[in-house]
């Protein structure tokens, strides 16, 4: 147990999140569940689809290919998070998140500026960080921030990627898990308990099956 968890009685539990990803916001909603079930804080870090792709784009589909592009529709909602980050502290960031989300993810609005304006007002956020949408000023800490999540875990994944400390203070860290809906209650309990037992294994590193559902929203 890490000195933090120790002293604190929680766990703190690091998330990476791309807002733009509907699977990352499902597992992130169901995280703030595992928060209310089980002692563990989450605290959240900005990773980036556009940093992660830049050098396959010609790998993706052209609809993929174009919103990754620099300057694309993935670039812009993530360099605002940074903003607000560095402007306003962790606690803003998981507000500008859950508004960013909500409108993505729930109601289907685009990347615009205008949605990102309106998601920073819902956060309490001043309306001129959306500014950033449109520089690569904060480009510098973006990707430091997707490195420092993507270290932990490797090139072959995506977002979100949690990491939280094992017995030894060495972190333990994990790419997903990928699931829909997002679990509630005691289902959100089983699944935390059972990621963390599997990726706490030496040498695991992988459960998959194919997907045959697409994101719920609930």
């Amino acid at each position: 147990m890490s000195e933090t968890a120790a002293a604190t009685g929680r766990t703190p539990a690091d998330f990476w999140f791309d807002p733009s990803c509907p699977w990352a916001w499902l597992t992130s909603r169901w995280m703030l569940e595992v928060e209310r079930v089980r002692p563990v804080d989450v605290r959240w870090h900005v990773m980036s689809l556009g940093v992660l792709n830049e050098d396959k784009l010609d790998e993706l589909p052209e609809e993929y290919r174009e919103k990754n592009r620099p300057g694309g529709a993935v670039w812009a909602p993530v360099r605002v998070c940074v903003a607000a980050e560095r402007e306003h502290g962790q606690e803003a960031l998981a507000r500008l998140y859950t508004a960013l989300g909500t409108r993505f993810h729930h109601q289907g609005l685009p990347r615009t500026k205008e949605t990102i304006v309106a998601a920073l007002k819902e956060a309490g956020l001043p309306a001129g960080l959306a500014d950033a949408a449109d520089t690569d000023a904060y480009d510098k800490e973006l990707r430091a921030s997707h490195k420092a999540g993507i270290d932990l875990v490797g090139q072959e994944v995506g977002t979100p990627v949690i990491a939280v400390p094992g017995a030894d203070g060495e972190p333990i860290a994990f790419f997903g898990p990928v699931v829909t809906p997002a679990p509630k209650g005691e289902q959100a309990a089983q699944l935390w308990d059972g990621t963390l037992m599997v990726a706490s294994v030496p040498g695991f590193y992988e459960i998959k099956r194919t997907r045959t559902q697409g994101p719920v929203f609930d």
